[in-house]
């Protein structure tokens, strides 16, 4: 069923993208469109396929799908502006519908919640140590349902993290200013705690692997998935504020050139 949501969202956004080739101002670049399919493949790889049944017996999976949903897919999807490639690829009254929707109220005044970084913080931080407390833990491991309610908050709460980060379209790109880097200079932190507790510790975390595999191997998973964690959420993040300083030097460079002309 997930899977075939996202054949579905593909095959909408590729159509939606096509259609914006033929409008020059308004065409989205191919790395874009890259990078949204990207982004949804990594949604797939996590909770729809070999590897998404595989965390019952490897924290180092579990690891891994918790950063495609919400430290990978998230700014990839970004990246392609799905809203405005969807909404042309949908059939005409929904996308004029979505077009629409743009412009209610209520929706504008949703976006600028959405657009405060310390409630994204908030919502993402709050997410990755609930759900890595033994207890929740161990529940989602146990129950498909409350596996797929973990996984789905991984995913919301990482578009939410990186929305005002990427700010996509109908988003003021322009908008983000330094703050950005200090946040995601703070978002590394929690990651820190979460990924040192997990390499240093000489305590097994979560018990419920042990009925996998003998407590030797149970113990370098878990240090594995730790040091992964913490190398893949620093280069993530680092990228991510490099980016951010670049764009926002460039005006200042520019101003410089004009100045010097």
């Amino acid at each position: 069923m997930i899977l075939l949501g996202l054949v579905v969202t593909a095959v909408v956004y590729l159509r939606g993208w096509f259609r914006l080739r033929a409008d020059a101002m308004g065409r989205i670049p191919h790395w874009r469109a890259g990078c949204c399919l990207a982004g949804l493949a990594s949604i797939g790889i996590a909770s729809a396929s070999p590897l998404a049944r595989c965390d019952t017996e490897s924290l180092t999976v579990h690891m891994i799908q918790h950063l495609l949903l919400q430290t990978i897919a998230p700014p990839l999807i970004f990246f392609g502006e799905p809203l405005r490639a969807l909404g042309r690829g949908l059939p005409a009254p929904l996308g004029l519908s979505v077009k629409r929707s743009v412009r209610w109220p209520w929706l504008r005044r949703a976006g600028r919640a959405l657009d405060r970084p310390a409630f994204c913080w908030l919502a993402a931080t709050v997410t990755l140590m609930g759900w890595h407390v033994p207890a929740p833990f161990t529940l989602a491991l146990q129950s498909h349902a409350w596996h797929a309610v973990e996984q789905s908050s991984f995913l919301a709460t990482g578009l939410l993290f990186w929305w005002p980060v990427v700010r996509p379209w109908p988003m003021d790109s322009s908008g983000a200013g330094w703050s950005i880097v200090l946040y995601l200079f703070l978002a590394t932190l929690p990651c820190d705690i979460l990924s040192g507790f997990l390499v240093f510790s000489d305590r097994i975390a979560y018990p419920v692997y042990l009925s996998a595999r003998p407590a030797a191997g149970v113990l370098g998973d878990q240090q594995c998935a730790g040091a992964l964690m913490w190398t893949a959420v620093t280069v993530v993040y680092l990228v991510a504020g490099a980016i951010v300083c670049t764009r926002l030097l460039e005006p200042q460079r520019d101003l410089r050139r004009g100045e010097i002309v």
